[in-house]
């Protein structure tokens, strides 16, 4: 009916308006033809950013990658991947198998958000894809209800599943040498070369460098495009500003009755964050720059930067990793609303 309504009348000026009117018409449906062309085809999310055509994961000997690169890695049922940061950045979800279940492996570059998700919603398998962008977030649609799900927080904000949550799955961001360290098998996602040129436009978000204003991060601390280490526990959220992180190493602290230590390596990239208790103790840890490991004060037993007690009373024991992430301060305040600010 919309056609016809349009159809018709521009059929009569075609036949029965001066010339000029003809050629008016004809630019105007060009015109609408050249918009309508780029914001249905062209220019959706999903026909901008392609998951990889050639899912490439190499084992250590066979990897291409270089180890100073940031990755989300994913360690499940005994199989352990490496998702380079640059490269996810650009394809914004990876589908993949770890340790037989199926994962979502997703990252937004305009937040600096890494996530992975169960792609299992009522115990049905779903394929996303990707849609757009909301409040600077990626959004993903199932292609099963429609529904639309926000990257930041795997929660359907829109369609008949509103208000359902994907299961998130433990993930950490590290450099790729870190997290080889932990997993010597671990095997790592490669560069696809049909994207090679898209790659490129990524070069130097790791460092907060990239020549973007939407990707490129604040140097001071609490502003829009800032760094913070975020975290959540029981429904409250505390974000660590990553300068302070920078200058001190290692931060003890408390929350939500939790007993946490975050600690930043010498790359001064890959950061961990677990929960400090051990047994009945509450140890508070030292940073030994020249040892390159932690100490702590009611023992002063040695733990190594994979949180492990190598040396002293507690030796054998490991700290318990808490889920983190680093984030734009813009994005952890906007998903997180309430957050605390750690104050060092």
């Amino acid at each position: 009916m919309g056609l016809i309504l349009i159809v018709t009348p521009m059929l009569y000026i075609f036949r029965n308006s001066r010339w000029w009117k003809k050629i008016f018409l004809a630019f105007f449906v060009l015109l609408y033809a050249t918009v309508f062309y780029f914001f249905n085809f062209k220019f959706l999310a999903d026909k901008m950013f392609y998951q990889p055509k050639n899912k490439i994961l190499a084992t250590v000997a066979e990897n291409k990658v270089d180890s100073t690169k940031l990755i989300i890695g994913v360690s499940m049922n005994g199989e352990a991947k490496a998702y380079p940061i640059e490269i996810i950045g650009y394809h914004h979800q990876v589908q993949d198998t770890i340790g037989g279940s199926p994962v979502m492996v997703t990252y937004c570059s305009v937040c600096r958000t890494g996530r992975v998700f169960s792609p299992f919603v009522n115990r049905r398998f779903q394929n996303f894809r990707l849609v757009g962008m909301d409040h600077f977030n990626a959004m993903f649609e199932d292609a099963e209800t429609k529904s639309w799900w926000r990257q930041a927080t795997g929660i359907a904000v829109a369609g008949p599943l509103k208000g359902t949550a994907l299961k998130e799955i433990a993930a950490e961001q590290m450099s790729l040498a870190a997290w080889l360290r932990i997993y010597p098998n671990t095997t790592i996602l490669q560069p696809d070369n049909v994207f090679a040129k898209q790659y490129e436009g990524l070069e130097g978000f790791d460092e907060g460098t990239i020549n973007s204003s939407l990707e490129k991060r604040d140097s001071a601390s609490w502003q829009f495009k800032s760094w913070v280490v975020g975290l959540e526990i029981s429904g409250h959220a505390k974000a660590y500003d990553w300068n302070d992180l920078v200058k001190q190493r290692v931060v003890n602290d408390t929350f939500q009755n939790t007993a946490l230590v975050l600690v930043l390596e010498n790359d001064n990239r890959s950061f961990h964050v677990w929960n400090r208790q051990v047994n009945d103790k509450l140890p508070e840890f030292i940073f030994d720059a020249a040892s390159q490991t932690l100490k702590d004060n009611i023992t002063n037993s040695v733990w190594n930067m994979d949180g492990e007690c190598i040396e002293g009373t507690l030796k054998g024991n490991s700290l318990s990793p808490v889920q983190s992430y680093q984030e734009f301060w813009h994005s952890w305040q906007s998903f997180h609303p309430g957050t605390i600010k750690h104050k060092s």
